[in-house]
């Protein structure tokens, strides 16, 4: 079932939009809220939980493109899950993945300081259109679904050894972009 129909399955408020969301795009939000939380029943719960915000969001949003919209939820979901989750101690994957970005950014309060959040958006998202397709498809599969670096190689048929070397190289652009902009403080 394509998106439009999806999206009207919902205006409708008919629960078959729920099912169609499921059938459509199930197996991604589950792999990234898994990711994020590391726990199977955690992550279910969170899929759950993000059908019935999209569900309470459509009408009067008319997302495009649905997965995005959907990956948003799931991942805002899920991240307040993990931080609840592991308050007191550490979940490697996600933190592993994270704290390769801390040479990016300095602490998001003093990013904050120069630039708003939507600006860095918009920063992020220039940098993320001068880089090609498949690093940029690595750059997101491992800092936005949180991907493992041999699911990443997996997916884009090259080594882990390469999607590593390639991911040190994407984020030593990053910092330079960053700083040329004067965000990296």
């Amino acid at each position: 079932m394509d998106d439009e129909r999806i999206i009207e399955l919902f205006f409708e408020r008919s629960e078959e939009a729920v099912k169609a969301l499921n059938i459509k795009y199930g197996r991604v939000c589950y792999s990234l809220s898994y990711n994020i939380v590391g726990n199977a029943q955690d992550a279910e719960e969170c899929v759950n939980d993000a059908y019935l915000g999209t569900w309470n969001a459509i009408p009067p949003a008319r997302p495009n493109p649905m997965l995005a919209f959907v990956c948003k939820i799931v991942r805002n979901i899920s991240l307040k899950r993990y931080e609840k989750n592991t308050a007191a101690k550490r979940n490697s994957h996600y933190d592993v993945a994270l704290e390769e970005l801390d040479d990016c950014l300095a602490s998001s309060a003093a990013v904050e300081d120069k630039v708003t959040e939507n600006e860095l958006t918009g920063i992020i998202e220039s940098f993320l259109d001068t880089l090609s397709k498949e690093n940029r498809v690595i750059f997101m599969r491992r800092y936005w679904f949180s991907d493992s670096y041999s699911d990443i190689a997996d997916r884009v048929g090259l080594s882990e050894k390469n999607v590593s070397v390639r991911l040190t190289r994407i984020r030593k652009e990053l910092r330079k972009y960053l700083s040329e902009r004067e965000v990296l403080l």
